[in-house]
């Protein structure tokens, strides 16, 4: 299967899936792959969207049924928790729209703030909007991306494969770097 079959039959199922998980990566090539015309933007921005509003309502409501028993069970969190909490506090809306846009506290959060019993329909709402946001800003990044890397090597054709498989590399050594990071740190 070539490269452009497998980005077009699997391709926003992918980007669900990442964005439901994590996401920036997954998406940034979704934004990457629409440019080059293997996907649509508007679908790749759908698609992250839903993505990252289920997941990061199913986390919410983990969060909210069984936070405080999963919390004593993972004393690594503690920080996270504490700087969460910190923010929740004395910005609650703005954390809540912008949550997906601080590194390192994305995953977590929805979960912590299920546990400290902000209302469903507050975060509902909110998490609806900063989704949307981020869907749309991160999508149209790693489509201008796409942009970019035309300009400084012109016919993307050639590089194309190197090019997804770079910053599908770059995305992995990130979430491993991570990965380690926190198993260190347990």
């Amino acid at each position: 299967m070539s490269l452009e079959e497998l980005v077009a039959n699997y391709g926003y199922v992918a980007i669900a899936i990442g964005t439901f998980l994590e996401g920036e990566t997954i998406l940034v090539l979704g934004g990457f792959a629409a440019h080059r015309g293997y996907l649509e933007l508007p679908w790749v921005i759908v698609c992250a969207f839903l993505g990252s509003f289920i997941g990061d309502q199913a986390f919410f409501y983990i969060g909210r049924k069984n936070g405080d028993r999963m919390l004593q069970k993972r004393p690594h969190w503690q920080a996270k928790a504490g700087k969460v909490l910190a923010l929740l506090d004395r910005h609650q809306t703005a954390l809540i729209l912008g949550f997906r846009f601080l590194y390192g506290l994305r995953s977590v959060t929805p979960f912590l703030l299920g546990a400290a019993k902000v209302p469903p329909l507050r975060f509902f709402v909110l998490n609806m909007i900063g989704a949307g946001v981020w869907a749309v800003a991160v999508g149209s990044l790693g489509y201008s991306f796409g942009y970019a890397i035309e300009a400084m090597l012109g016919n993307l054709k050639r590089y194309e494969l190197g090019v997804f498989g770079v910053m599908a590399a770059v995305g992995l050594g990130f979430w491993l770097f991570r990965l380690l990071t926190k198993k260190r740190a347990s």
